[in-house]
């Protein structure tokens, strides 16, 4: 690995546009890298009328909200796994819960690897790669020994909690479930609390010294636990279930539903699913409060001015659009799309909003290039460095997002769905389209409703042919050969 000079710093400001902070300052800027599990774009700063996330608000304000950033496979391990190589999964081969990216990459270089080696602290506090929630809480889960110099797992009363939660289809496991605890106790007695607390310390230790620093937390994750406080901000009269034509499932393939969500809204009532979605934004208002307690940790400790912070959810989250779709592991815009916040002290464009379509592969290539490191051989990336500048500049953006359906009960065989998204239309083919193929036209249609697929007029032709023929330059038409375990998807 190229070690960073000062020349060679110069050089990459040069290329980047003069935006990269190490150029500008002969310190080493500090990355924070805050994950969020399972994190829609149900924030005040991306419109959710309901939300009260005054901090996220705060730090979107500050930075560059990227209104259109698309995760590669919605679902939490590959997604992390993709993101963290910069790979998509067709190269990572992680589709599951189970599989680590460094079995088919033994020798890939991670981004927070790739600071470790040019002298930065790496330190991981929380989920950053995959965990089982709430069993693995505490554990290194499905960690990245390489990434990391120091690794802290807190473990809190959510935990030791458990049985107190409700679950209104004790079939599944809480974890799988519409499940969720108003809690006792303070913020800081959570997993997520420590998680901050902990993420302080280390911002302490290592104020002068250049860091790498990925906060992961658990929430809003099932069970959706939080301090019964976050649940009395989201009145239940305040909930309601999304709009949907009462035929709107008619034109969408079967594969499109995920298999553990094989029925609508798991065949709860309405007052239950609201009871969900209440759980579900005290959770995020929750973990919205220890974001603020790391951004106020920024200020004070005087780092803000020299930290580029990062602030990402694996994938999106339904909850209950299309006539009772929960969760993730979908290709429909609220499993696809996902909060995506960049603050960089140099950055031209912040507080500003980038409407341009960006994928999760370019985060990789992007806070590299901040730092002005060398990027590694085979990024499926490109650095949104241009679009931090200049947030409404031409792009040409399309995003690749996948999933992979097990055999079961509907489907006689696994099954790889592919969908791609640029500005106007999102295009989805299962199996190649052999098992279905959608189309929508988000120009008059954003929540999915009218499959244009379904006879096709001539300007949803030539749209599915320029789309089809757009996977081919991004991805594999081909699933992996061997036949993966249900349970663990």
């Amino acid at each position: 690995m190229t070690k960073i000079t000062p020349a060679l710093r110069t050089v990459a400001f040069c290329l980047l546009g003069g935006v990269s902070l190490a150029a500008a300052d002969e310190r080493k800027p500090n990355v924070l890298f805050i994950a969020i599990d399972d994190l829609s774009n149900a924030l005040g700063c991306y419109g959710d009328p309901v939300a009260k996330t005054p901090h996220m608000d705060r730090l979107a304000a500050s930075g560059v909200r990227f209104d259109r950033a698309y995760n590669q496979i919605p679902l939490c391990n590959p997604s992390r796994a993709s993101l963290m190589t910069g790979r998509r999964p067709d190269a990572t081969q992680v589709y599951d819960l189970d599989r680590h990216f460094r079995a088919a990459l033994p020798d890939v270089v991670t981004l927070p690897q790739l600071f470790k080696n040019n002298g930065w602290f790496t330190a991981r506090v929380g989920k950053i790669y995959h965990y089982d929630v709430p069993k693995g809480i505490g554990t290194d889960g499905l960690d990245d020994q390489p990434s990391w110099q120091v690794v802290v797992n807190p473990k809190g009363r959510d935990v030791v909690d458990e049985d107190k939660i409700t679950n209104p289809t004790p079939a599944k496991p809480v974890s799988a479930a519409l499940s969720w605890l108003a809690a006792d106790g303070a913020d800081e007695e959570q997993t997520d609390g420590m998680i901050a607390s902990e993420a302080i310390k280390l911002l302490k230790q290592h104020r002068d010294e250049p860091f790498f620093l990925g906060v992961g937390f658990f929430r809003p994750h099932t069970p959706f636990v939080a301090p019964k406080k976050y649940f009395d901000m989201h009145p239940l009269e305040a909930m309601r279930l999304p709009y949907a034509p009462p035929d709107d499932r008619a034109d969408i393939p079967v594969p499109a539903f995920a298999h553990n969500n094989p029925i609508p809204n798991y065949g709860l009532d309405e007052l239950t699913c609201r009871r969900a979605m209440q759980a579900y934004h005290a959770c995020v208002s929750f973990v919205d409060a220890q974001v603020g307690r790391l951004l106020d940790a920024l200020d004070r400790l005087k780092l803000a001015d020299r930290t580029i912070i990062v602030l990402w959810s694996d994938h999106g989250y339904h909850l209950g659009e299309h006539n009772g779709i929960w969760q993730k592991r979908t290709l429909f815009e609220e499993g696809a799309r996902a909060p995506l916040i960049i603050r960089a002290p140099a950055a031209k464009g912040n507080g500003r909003e980038c409407p341009r379509v960006v994928e999760f592969v370019d985060i990789f290539p992007t806070v590299a290039g901040f730092a002005a490191l060398p990027l590694p051989a085979g990024l499926h990336g490109r650095s949104l460095v241009p679009l931090l500048n200049d947030p409404l500049m031409e792009w040409d953006g399309a995003a690749i997002t996948q999933i992979l359906r097990p055999a079961d009960d509907r489907l006689p065989q696994q099954v790889m769905g592919r969908s791609i998204r640029t500005e106007r239309w999102r295009y989805t083919e299962w199996n190649g389209g052999t098992d279905g193929i959608e189309l929508y036209d988000h120009r008059d249609d954003p929540h999915e409703f009218r499959n244009r697929a379904q006879n096709p007029d001539p300007e949803a032709e030539a749209a599915m042919k320029r789309l089809h023929a757009q996977f081919r330059d991004r991805a594999s038409p081909n699933p992996p050969a061997s036949p993966v375990n249900p349970k663990r998807l």
